[in-house]
């Protein structure tokens, strides 16, 4: 099996696998399976107690990318502020439309979730499979937010609540 290009990850760099937010890859390791050597990105996910391997030839094709520029993140902000667009489908449909572009690991697509379904003590509870996907785009938005800025994350969800919050008084 050739390389068809260098690596475009580094240990200790934080990358964003989307089907699990940002993690830290470790080490790269090189590991024999089925007969095959493959060399492998070690990922840990320490919020989740998790550690994940992708082989490095595949690591792009999945999407797993670099942290989003602060550009992005601003952008990220600035689609939190708009008006929520809540389409007139049924629940099923649109719960599966927010699992995609949560899973899709595109910071805008999860702060457009996020967005979404926030709710305000005003308005009307929220069942409990929509505030699942709410926290879980929350989780993932102020994760990428806390590994770009370089704080923490407690500073990154006040800095998503009070955009979402300015946006109410508007």
């Amino acid at each position: 099996m050739t390389k068809s290009k260098k690596l475009d990850f580094r240990p200790n760099e934080y990358v964003v696998y989307p089907a699990h937010g940002v993690g830290q890859i470790t080490s790269v390791e090189k590991q024999e399976v089925a007969g095959i050597e493959l060399e492998l990105f070690v990922i840990t996910f320490e919020k989740d107690k998790m550690t994940l391997r992708v082989p490095t030839n595949k690591a792009t094709e999945i999407g797993m990318r670099a942290l989003s520029s602060p550009d992005v993140i601003s952008q990220a902000m600035k689609t939190l502020k708009g008006k929520a667009k809540v389409k007139r489908a049924m629940w099923s449909r649109r719960a599966q439309e927010y699992e995609q572009k949560i899973n899709s690991g595109d910071l805008i697509a999860i702060a457009e979730v996020v967005r979404d379904l926030h709710r305000t003590d005003d308005q009307r509870e929220q069942s409990y499979s929509e505030r699942q996907l709410y926290e879980a785009a929350l989780e993932r938005l102020t994760r990428e937010v806390a590994a770009v800025s370089g704080g923490d994350e407690i500073a990154a969800a006040k800095e998503v609540d009070e955009v979402l919050s300015s946006r109410i008084a508007a």
